[in-house]
């Protein structure tokens, strides 16, 4: 009896312990529900209904297999993705790199301060460039924690907003569940012309981000440190897949369900062509309590998101060209262009978008030294990947960068 109290006491403990190391793919996963995800979603949703299933379920899954191997480059080489590119890289390539990132960047702040401006906007009528710089202040709140507490208060805070985020956009599935074989037939790839395309990349973009890409190395290096070769780190990259599994379900998760609700509620509808009208129509149909809902899930994903966005540009500077800047300074840096946009007046929601198919654009930079670098035996050891692994990790690429193709051709020949 003794020793069986002792072996479930030591599972339980082992158990724990695992727990306590998660949370770094949680993080990252902010940057799968952002507001670029929520405009894209509910536009594919109320445009072709259930057509672009396929592209979440897809997408979800390419995201995990990137995060993951971001993450055991970290753990491995202890260094994030920008700054193995610029132990391997020339001046000027690290320039031209850090250029097109800083554009990425500045991208992701877009789609998420104009989310979160929006969201103020639904709730309490702000006017949009006010609720965007609120929403710019208040992510500078949750940096200044991680900068002065440290990583695990940041992933706490992170982690209840994206319970929130959840809580927000599930819910109206809840309310009014869709069809289940629609949904399923929704899992054949297609398209339906070039606006399909458009927001198959933009859905893609906004799952397969880079930014997130560039982040995880760093989250799971300054995490774990470098464990050294052998049990340790084979325990600590095991673990890290559950991190990233579990994260990238739940992300996941929120996706589909902002794309069926579209596709059960806003479907047909000619009054649906923006967040605001989206969230009108969803109050209408589902009732008040779910458009309040969807909009504090906006609103919790765009603070987050933002938060965790500007986070990713430090490290991608610091890793880049080895300089520091003061946060505030790098806050404003990728703020201003969204003030902009939203004081000149553009369109939100259609800015949104396009921001999601910028950073589809980004992707191929940062997968294709990730699946580089970690199929480097010089570099990884005995922890390089396997033949599987680096096949599916380039069969992604070149998914993401035939997507990307296809996309410029058809809107250039106009079908």
């Amino acid at each position: 009896m003794s020793t069986s109290l002792a072996d479930t006491r030591s599972k339980f403990q082992r158990a724990r312990s695992a727990t306590v190391l998660l949370g770094p793919a949680f993080v990252a996963a902010i940057a799968y529900v952002d507001p670029g995800n929520v405009a894209s979603n509910i536009s594919g949703g109320a445009q072709f209904g259930y057509l672009l299933v396929w592209v979440i379920v897809m997408a979800n899954a390419m995201a995990g297999l990137v995060q993951f191997l971001s993450a055991k480059l970290g753990l491995v080489t202890g260094m994030s993705l920008p700054e193995v590119v610029r132990e391997r890289a020339s001046r000027g390539v690290r320039l031209a790199y850090w250029g097109q990132a800083e554009t990425v960047a500045i991208a992701t702040d877009l789609a998420e301060v104009v989310g979160g401006a929006i969201a103020l906007n639904l709730l309490f009528g702000l006017p949009l460039l006010l609720g965007g710089v609120i929403t710019g202040v208040v992510s500078l709140g949750l940096l200044l924690v991680q900068n002065r507490r440290g990583q695990q208060p940041f992933e706490r805070i992170i982690l209840g907003m994206l319970g929130i985020i959840a809580i927000g956009f599930i819910a109206s599935v809840v309310i009014s569940p869709p069809s289940v074989s629609s949904t399923i037939g929704g899992l054949v790839p297609r398209f339906d012309g070039t606006e399909s395309v458009l927001l198959a990349a933009a859905m893609i973009g906004a799952t397969v981000m880079p930014h997130a890409v560039y982040l995880h190395s760093g989250l799971a290096r300054d995490r774990h440190g470098q464990p050294e070769a052998g049990a340790a780190r084979a325990r600590l990259l095991r673990i890290t897949r559950y991190d990233v599994g579990l994260a990238m379900l739940l992300a996941g998760a929120v996706n589909l369900a902002m794309l069926l609700m579209a596709a059960k509620t806003l479907r047909g509808r000619q009054d649906v062509d923006s967040l605001e009208s989206a969230h009108a129509a969803v109050q209408d149909t589902l009732g008040p309590a779910a458009g309040l809902l969807l909009a504090i899930g906006l609103l919790a994903s765009g603070l987050a998101s933002t938060s965790v966005g500007a986070y990713a540009g430090a490290m991608i500077m610091q890793g880049l060209l080895h300089h520091r800047i003061p946060l505030l300074v790098r806050r404003v840096v990728t703020l201003i262009p969204a003030l902009v946009v939203l004081g000149l007046g553009v369109d939100p929601t259609r800015a949104l978008i396009i921001s999601q198919v910028v950073l589809s654009f980004g992707i191929p930079f940062a997968l294709i030294p990730l699946v580089r670098f970690t199929t480097d035996r010089t570099l990884m050891g005995d922890d390089v990947n396997g033949r599987i692994t680096t096949l599916l990790a380039w069969l992604v690429a070149a998914i993401i960068t035939a997507l990307n193709v296809a996309l410029i051709y058809l809107t250039v020949a106009g079908n």
